[in-house]
């Protein structure tokens, strides 16, 4: 008990707390069930760069300290892909340029994204949800459609949630259950 209250705190609980709840979200099985993403590897790492890009698109226009804790998760994230790509027996050469396409999928993935979200273009965060989560499978269109409502109203709830919450390593986002595709397609 002593020794815990005279070490620092470095902030590792922190970022271990906000990835673990980036991946346990992605793991959801409504994402799987309702929304019919592949379970598969490439699904999975879809739903992560999902919530971890809803994550720093919350972070992105505050002051240092906030942008300092998205790097932080976002280094976490990238010590997690490289785990599991060695787990998965990439070898130890060809690692470096699987991370390198890991990096230029999240950067592309964030891009379309935030830009969507910005110019508030439920389409077009539809098509980059159908193109990265479904493989541009058109029979998709309502699953990609309430995924990117989905998105929409994580990034609201997430906007809405000041900074000292998400400090403490708290993520709150809503439940993927209550997005049904076959409702969205009805309307």
């Amino acid at each position: 008990m002593i020794l815990r209250l005279l070490r620092r705190d470095d902030g590792r609980e922190t970022i271990q707390r906000l990835y673990g709840a980036i991946v346990a979200q992605s793991r959801d099985p409504s994402f799987y069930t309702a929304y019919g993403v592949p379970d598969t590897i490439e699904g999975r790492f879809e739903m992560i760069i999902v919530h971890a890009f809803l994550l720093f698109h919350r972070l992105r226009n505050e002051g240092e300290e906030p942008r300092a804790l998205g790097q932080r998760v976002f280094d976490a994230f990238c010590v997690d892909m490289d785990a599991n790509l060695r787990e998965m027996g990439v070898s130890d050469i060809a690692v470096p340029k699987r991370m390198k396409k890991v990096a230029e999928a999240f950067y592309g993935r964030v891009g379309v994204y935030d830009s969507a979200l910005e110019q508030a273009d439920m389409q077009a965060l539809a098509e980059g949800v159908l193109r990265n989560v479904f493989g541009s499978d058109p029979a998709r269109q309502a699953e990609a459609s309430a995924m990117a409502a989905y998105i929409t109203d994580a990034a609201k709830l997430l906007a809405a949630t000041p900074f000292t919450t998400l400090a403490k390593g708290e993520l709150p986002l809503p439940a993927p259950g209550d997005f049904r595709p076959e409702e969205r397609s009805a309307s």
